[in-house]
């Protein structure tokens, strides 16, 4: 299968290379640090792309030069930066929305063009009952807004699954903003094999674990 991984570095983003490097899949990866990218890539035997997912330009760049059609997608960038309403700053707020919403909106709309009939989008979301907290006011905002673009993109996508990824907490970095993981965190490794196991598979419009 050709798979792109956008967010490879990340804790879900790695697991996922590697489980669907294991399944015999034909990657590339894409990430913002350009050294730990190119580790995992060569540890993989994968291509490198590195790029920016806050702007459309880099997005619509990275696309036109992964070798089309693709059959698997999976949008694994993602960022909390959490902090009270009334201490917002904007260079938080756009970093969220960038990571979580806005990179995968370019996503979709450079990127549905250029699957397979049969072809899988993966979106790493969030459940509201895990996000609806202190600080978390632009994670659990941008986060509902992707899986409503989500709804929207099975209208659009003829013949594309969009499947958006609803984990309970996972332990991955992303929880260093925020001192750590909370008890009962599950590894990004049950994640990627969900992954894996629902590509083998028919799909689900959301898959829980």
């Amino acid at each position: 299968m050709n798979t792109l991984i956008l967010g490879a570095t990340g804790g879900i983003g790695a697991a996922t290379a590697r489980a669907l490097a294991g399944s015999g899949a034909t990657l590339t990866l894409s990430g913002r640090d350009g050294t730990k990218l190119q580790a995992l890539a060569d540890e993989l035997g994968a291509a490198a792309k590195v790029a920016d997912l806050g702007y459309e330009s880099h997005v619509k760049a990275l696309l036109d030069s992964v070798q089309a059609p693709l059959d698997t997608l999976v949008y694994a960038a993602g960022v909390a930066l959490p902090e009270p309403l009334k201490d917002a700053d904007p260079g938080h707020v756009r970093a969220v929305w960038n990571a979580n919403y806005f990179g995968a909106l370019w996503v979709l709309k450079h990127g549905l063009g250029r699957m397979n009939a049969g072809g899988r989008i993966y979106l790493l979301g969030a459940r509201p009952e895990l996000v609806t907290a202190r600080g978390f006011s632009q994670y659990a905002a941008s986060k509902a807004a992707l899986a409503r673009a989500a709804e929207v993109a099975r209208l659009e996508a003829r013949g594309v699954g969009i499947v958006l990824v609803l984990p309970p907490a996972v332990d991955t970095g992303l929880w260093t903003q925020v001192g750590k993981a909370p008890k009962g965190a599950i590894a990004p490794e049950r994640v990627a094999q969900a992954i894996v196991q629902d590509r083998a598979g028919p799909g689900e419009s959301e898959l829980r674990m």
